[in-house]
Order: C-alpha cells, then structure tokens, then sequence
C-alpha cells in the first residue's frame, strides 16, 4: 500500500489524448508543451488514441484535444478541451485545488487511467 509520500499516489498527471491526423492536435500539441514547461513539478503525457488503442479500451474520443487529468491513481477529470494555453493552466489551477475529481467525472476515467498506467504512462 502506498504512503501519502510515496510519489505515485500524490504525482499530478496532465494527459492529451489525441490523434496524429488530427490538425487540431497538430497545432494544439506546442502549447501542451509550453505548459508542460511552465509546471515542472507536473507530468505531462502526450497519448495517441489510435496508437494505444488497446490501452484505450471502449473509450471513444470524439473530440480533440481531450485531456485526462490524475493525481495519482484518482482520476479529477476526463473531457474535451479548448485548445488553449491559458485555459490549460485555468483547469490545472482549478483541479490542483480541489479535494476530489470534477462535477460528473465520466465512469470510464478511473478504468482508463489504470489502463494507461499500466502501458502507457511511466
């Protein structure tokens, strides 16, 4: 079991879920980095749906960028995004200082992260 201290269960995860082909993400993808940059203390983990396809079980992105947000192994929010910058930091910001996830977390964001970090995010 892990201890308040111990760094996976209090690690605070930003992850894009997105596809190549997709234009949106294409131009979105420097801003989530540029963020990524100005929240050293933050992982961020840039997630191609179609490329882990398995990891991503039933869940279907329909629109692009869409994030999932963790602290830990509890998810705080799974849905689609402006493609903003600013907005970005606003929803990190409002995520980082409540207790629990958002208002109507979709069931599937729990099973999901466990899924991606068990393959995909290290």
């Amino acid at each position: 079991m892990a201890t308040p201290e111990d760094p996976s269960e209090s690690t605070f995860r930003v992850a894009c879920l997105c596809a190549e082909w997709c234009g949106v993400c294409r131009e979105w993808r420097p801003a989530f980095e540029e963020q990524a940059r100005a929240h050293p203390g933050l992982r961020f983990d840039w997630v191609d749906v179609e490329d882990e396809a398995d990891a991503m079980g039933d869940v279907d992105i329909e629109t692009f960028p869409t994030l999932l947000v963790a602290r830990g192994s509890e998810p705080l929010f799974l849905g689609a995004i402006p493609p903003s910058g600013p907005g970005l930091a606003r929803l990190i910001a409002s995520l980082q200082a409540q207790p629990g996830p958002a208002p109507g977390l979709d069931s599937e964001a729990a099973p999901l992260l466990r899924r991606l970090q068990a393959r995909v995010l290290r």
